[in-house]
Formats: C-alpha cells, sequence, structure tokens
C-alpha cells in the first residue's frame, strides 16, 4: 500500500483546494467519520494518494469512501481509478451525493460494515529473529 503522491497534487494544493470546497454531502458524512466515531476508526478528509485525492480514507483498514455527484455516473475514469486503488490494496465505497443526504444513517451504517469485514493486514515482528535463528534446526557437529 506504499505510494508517492503526484508531485502536481501536493504543488497545486490541490487536496487544500477541496477541502475548502466541500460538498452538503461531504460535510454531513464527515460529522459521522470524523474523530474515530466509526468502529474508532480514523479516517483522513481529501487525503493525497497517487494520482488522486481520496474523499475519505481509513488506512489503518484500507478502506475508501467517495462521495459523487452526477458526474461520476458511469464515468471509466472513476472505473480504472477504483481499479487501480484496489490493485494497491484498498477497498472503495462510492455513495452519490442525494444518498449521503437523504439515507445518511445507511451509508454509514455500510461504512461501518465494511470496516468490519477488513481484513487487518498483520504488521511484522516489531524483532524478528536474525537469519538462522528462531528455527527449531538441528546442527550437526
Amino acid at each position: 500500500m506504499k505510494a508517492q503522491t503526484n508531485r502536481s497534487i501536493i504543488g497545486r494544493q490541490l487536496q487544500r483546494t477541496l477541502r475548502n470546497h466541500k460538498t452538503d454531502a461531504e460535510i454531513r458524512l464527515w460529522q459521522r467519520l470524523r474523530s474515530r466515531q466509526l468502529a474508532i476508526c480514523k479516517f483522513r478528509r481529501q487525503h493525497p494518494y497517487l494520482d488522486y485525492v481520496l474523499d475519505f480514507v481509513c488506512l489503518e483498514k484500507s478502506l475508501i469512501v467517495e462521495v459523487d455527484g452526477g458526474q461520476h455516473l458511469e464515468n471509466e475514469r472513476d472505473q480504472a481509478r477504483d481499479w487501480r486503488l484496489q490493485e494497491a490494496g484498498f477497498r472503495v465505497l462510492r455513495f452519490w451525493n442525494n444518498q449521503v443526504l437523504q439515507e445518511t444513517d445507511a451509508v454509514v451504517e455500510a461504512t461501518w460494515m465494511a470496516l468490519q469485514s477488513a481484513a487487518v493486514i498483520p504488521h511484522p515482528h516489531p524483532n524478528p529473529p536474525l537469519e538462522g535463528e528462531g528455527d527449531c534446526a538441528l546442527v550437526s557437529r
């Protein structure tokens, strides 16, 4: 899941611009996701990743939540984006603005369910045995 963010996104501060011009749906959903309110998971808003700015992402659970308007209807670029993010290990949920505004509880519940079903990627052991140690290898002398 490691990646470098495209320098043009960071250089233009695109994520800051998007944070300052959020939609009503993004505002409503952010109120329910922020401050570890949902399954004690930390979400980031307008987080830069690769060539994209993700609406909401929980890096711990590798879950992305996108809130889209009508311009995203059957958009091939969004499908390619989702595929690329899935290849990087993310699960992508997409909701329409009107869904978030009219069915907020259902959207939050779907997000919660996705967090619960997300596989936790184990971290490497903090003190792995040195090469040749740790295995019960027989040493013949």
